[in-house]
């Protein structure tokens, strides 16, 4: 394998400008990634995203900073860098959400790139490329739940 980027593609059957308010709101971020967070979605936006273990009450943090918002075609951040620093290409991954109307509903086309680029060992980058591919595949089916009920309610 090749641990250079991981992509999926979902439909989801809402519009885009649902979808995109799902995917950069904080409101919504909570409820499908299950992440505190606060931020504005505008380039350049910086923020933190904050997992809870409901087992031991221990957080977990990730700083981020918005990459790209394009209502209601483009999502994108680059996070998991060293607070220290500014995130950029070496440092960070990438994450892009592409927006795509697709009849009554949206076609997502996810990626997130930048493992290699971490410089990271094999054995880490093998370890932390397997987590987010887990991770990603439990949280997008629920970004998709999240824009269904949203359309639903509206």
């Amino acid at each position: 394998m090749e641990y250079g980027s991981i992509e999926r593609e979902l439909h989801i059957d809402a519009s885009p400008e649902v979808v995109f308010e799902v995917l950069s709101s904080p409101e919504y971020i909570r409820e499908w990634w299950s992440a505190e967070t606060e931020f504005e979605p505008v380039a350049g936006a910086t923020g933190s995203l904050t997992w809870t273990d409901q087992s031991s009450g221990r957080h977990n943090s990730a700083p981020f900073t918005v990459v790209e918002a394009d209502p209601p075609r483009t999502f994108s951040f680059r996070w998991t860098y060293d607070e220290t620093e500014v995130a950029g290409p070496g440092n960070s991954l990438l994450v892009t959400f592409e927006l795509v109307p697709t009849g009554e509903g949206t076609t997502v086309r996810f990626r997130e790139t930048g493992y290699r680029e971490r410089g990271w060992e094999a054995a880490v980058l093998e370890a932390h490329y397997n987590d987010h591919r887990q991770g990603w595949d439990f949280y997008l089916p629920r970004l998709a739940a999240a824009a269904d009920r949203l359309a639903a309610a509206r």
